[in-house]
């Protein structure tokens, strides 16, 4: 794990395992969270609060199913330069776009890989044109068939 410089980052065992029983049940109350790992609540309210300070702790956040709410597609689009000289700024001409709910810089052939949420192939195609209108860009769209796990917590 690193700090928000870059640098590896030291934590010590007890707020390792406050992180990886928040990483586990972000909805755990603070009760819940000092029996699991053996203080009080107000020490585990405190240590909470330092580990979102340093940025150890990044938020919490509902998981939404894509069926329920009418985008059962899920799609991996890779983004490659047409042009290799042109600015690198493809996140900025992309954030507009609701559909992509992921945007990782990559090493290799790509330069990005979006993780993008859509209601069917036609939608994913309109996407498709959008984003390559946008960012001036090739694309390679993988379309994800089931997902067996994801959003799994970190080994902490």
């Amino acid at each position: 794990m690193n700090d928000k410089s870059g640098s590896p980052a030291t934590l010590e065992a007890t707020d390792r395992a406050i992180l990886r029983e928040l990483a586990r049940d972000g909805r755990c109350s603070f009760t819940d969270l000092a029996e699991r790992v053996g203080l009080s609540v107000s020490a585990v309210h405190q240590r909470v609060r330092r580990l979102e300070q340093r940025g150890a702790l990044q938020g919490y956040a509902a998981k939404v199913d894509g069926d329920q709410i009418g985008l059962p597609l899920t799609a991996f689009i890779s983004l490659t330069p047409i042009d290799p000289a042109a600015p690198d700024d493809y996140p900025q001409r992309l954030e507009h776009l609701p559909q992509i709910e992921s945007c990782y810089s990559v090493a290799g052939d790509e330069s990005y890989i979006l993780q993008v949420r859509v209601a069917s192939p036609l939608g994913l195609e309109e996407l498709l044109r959008q984003i390559r209108e946008a960012a001036k860009v090739s694309t390679r769209t993988t379309v994800v068939l089931s997902t067996p796990f994801e959003n799994r917590p970190p080994s902490i």
